[in-house]
């Protein structure tokens, strides 16, 4: 390397280090360093003098020191510091002016007119080509916004590297043409496939926010929910308990069947006739209205299109569809579905009648508990009384009596 080089390399990395602000995310020594490295590589396949590959070397390198001075006419300002610098390293006066030309010509609707010029275009957006074009991309926007110069969105972003890579910009050597363009293209198609789920994306948050809209409050979701919940729930309540009244009085008949029934054919036992007969009477009672509790109550099961489009049928119950075909039945709920204050007046429906369903259920079982617990306090006053005043104790004692006179 020769000292000029070695002297400018040291200056700029000194320069950008201390100077520049630390906002610059995107135009700092490390894109200095890449334009470095991407001038060098098309110099080799480039026929120019020795001194102008240097001098093209020098622009890479000071070609965006105008930054530390601010973002406005930064190329100026690069040609200014340029000149001072090489002014003091005693570069020569006609190579100071190529060097400024140079640096000029990477300002961004500048057209090169020359190869130098061309060079130091291509190497200055060489970015375009790499794998890594996406999150240096995304550098420069952060960049701008730190900068407070804009503020791009996504989705404007995209548009606007779409833009660059189509119209706006264009490789000039045969090298970058050769090598580079391909690369060019594949980052462009990243970008046209990263717009098209921008776009898919927005268009499912808008058929979300849509939705959403148009979906009920959550509120009346969790009123539906947790009341046709605690509805099932006290059903499930009023069936186990039918059942544990027919579990029991079931056991209590089949032991009167098989244990005190068979004895009442017995002379000396026709005292226990009629506490027999109580008990097992309100038993049976309290068994019937047990079973009436949890008897089940099915409709017709059919439905017609008049009652669809008059919204007079619950098509959430299965007693008002059972009987139909399935298609006939899909297209019912799909006319439904169109109708949102269908759909609440079939869940009003149903909370309706689950209601009434309950207060039947429950206003049987209250009978049934009341009827048994009757029933278990006759029976067991009526034996009392029987063994009492017409037991065998007793039979034994009017006996006697009889025998004594």
């Amino acid at each position: 390397m020769s000292e000029i080089l070695d002297n400018t390399q040291k200056f700029v990395v000194q320069l950008l280090t201390n100077h520049l602000d630390k906002k610059f995310l995107y135009h700092n020594l490390r894109h200095t360093q890449r334009v470095v490295k991407s001038t060098k590589q098309l110099l080799e396949s480039c026929s120019l003098s020795d001194q102008d590959k240097e001098l093209l070397v020098i622009v890479a390198w000071l070609h965006d020191t105008g930054y530390t001075k601010g973002t406005a006419n930064h190329e100026e300002s690069s040609c200014e510091i340029a000149e001072d610098f090489l002014t003091k390293e005693g570069y020569d006066k006609e190579a100071l002016e190529k060097v400024k030309s140079c640096i000029l010509a990477t300002k961004w609707n500048t057209k090169p007119t020359n190869l130098m010029e061309e060079i130091i275009r291509d190497a200055d957006s060489s970015h375009f080509a790499q794998s890594s074009y996406l999150e240096t991309s995304d550098l420069l926007r952060e960049e701008l916004k730190l900068l407070g110069l804009k503020d791009y969105n996504q989705k404007d972003w995209l548009e606007l590297n779409i833009q660059v890579f189509r119209t706006d910009h264009q490789y000039y050597t045969d090298y970058a043409k050769e090598h580079w363009l391909e690369k060019k293209d594949k980052n462009l198609r990243k970008l046209i496939k990263d717009k098209k789920s921008e776009k898919k994306l927005a268009k499912k948050e808008k058929l979300k926010a849509q939705f959403k809209s148009e979906s009920p409050d959550r509120g009346i979701q969790t009123l539906y929910r947790v009341t046709l919940k605690n509805h099932i729930t006290l059903s499930d309540i009023a069936d186990t308990k039918a059942n544990i009244l027919l579990s029991v009085n079931a056991i209590i008949i089949s032991l009167a069947l098989s244990n005190l029934i068979p004895k009442l054919d017995n002379p000396s036992n026709d005292y226990l006739i009629y506490p027999t007969v109580i008990f097992v009477f309100f038993s049976v009672v309290s068994m019937v209205l047990a079973v009436l509790a949890t008897r089940p109550n099915v409709t017709s099961g059919e439905f017609t299109k008049e009652d669809v489009a008059n919204k007079n049928v619950n098509l959430l119950f299965f007693g008002n569809f059972h009987k139909m075909a399935l298609s006939e039945y899909e297209w019912a709920i799909q006319e439904m579905l169109k109708d949102k204050d269908y759909i609440y007046n079939s869940l009003t429906k149903d909370l309706y009648f689950l209601g009434i369903v309950l207060n039947r259920k429950y206003s049987l079982l209250r009978w049934t508990y009341t009827i048994f617990m009757i029933g278990m306090i006759l029976s067991v006053i009526a034996f009392a009384i029987s063994f009492k005043f017409f037991g065998p104790d007793r039979k034994l004692e009017l006996l006697s009596q009889v025998l004594l006179f």
